[in-house]
């Protein structure tokens, strides 16, 4: 979905659902890491999360305009917009929107350097995920002299 899309389809939502019309800007932000969307209190753009349109679809990215149409709508006219008021929740009551998003499924691959150091008297090894001066540090257990043996990034599942 691009851009021009993007804005079509809230301004339709907005004219549907809401009977109003949305006269500012709405965009995919792809910095957006844990939440669905968010609507600016100070320039009125309403800013979404496009992970959530590739993993669960349309729809669920049209709960999220609505559950933001509902911030813009109601900060507009001077009500209660935060989550917590009743104005806000009679209003997503109203138009069917979600209180929450479905949470995104959680990327757990991470990659880790190791770096392996080996006393050169009694043989330990030491890892470490950050380089030492090998000249300043030495062996805890026998004071002995440390030497790099190698560097390895490891990928976590």
């Amino acid at each position: 979905m691009e851009q021009a899309e993007l804005q079509k389809l809230v301004e339709t939502i907005s004219l549907e659902s809401f009977q109003k019309p949305f006269r500012h800007k709405a965009f995919f932000n792809n910095r957006l890491r844990t939440t669905g969307g968010r609507y600016m209190l100070r320039d009125h753009r309403i800013e979404l999360n496009k992970k959530y349109l590739e993993q669960f679809g349309v729809e669920e990215l049209i709960g999220i305009i609505k559950h933001e149409l509902c911030h813009y709508h109601l900060h507009l006219e001077g009500k209660g917009y935060k989550h917590r008021d009743q104005d806000f929740r009679a209003l997503m009551k109203k138009v069917g929107a979600p209180r929450f998003c479905s949470t995104l499924p959680v990327h757990t691959s991470k990659s880790r350097k190791q770096v392996l150091y080996r006393c050169q008297n009694c043989g330990h090894l030491y890892e470490r995920r950050r380089k030492i001066d090998t000249r300043k540090y030495v062996c805890g257990k026998c004071k002995g002299k440390l030497s790099f043996v190698r560097e390895n990034i490891l990928i976590e599942q």
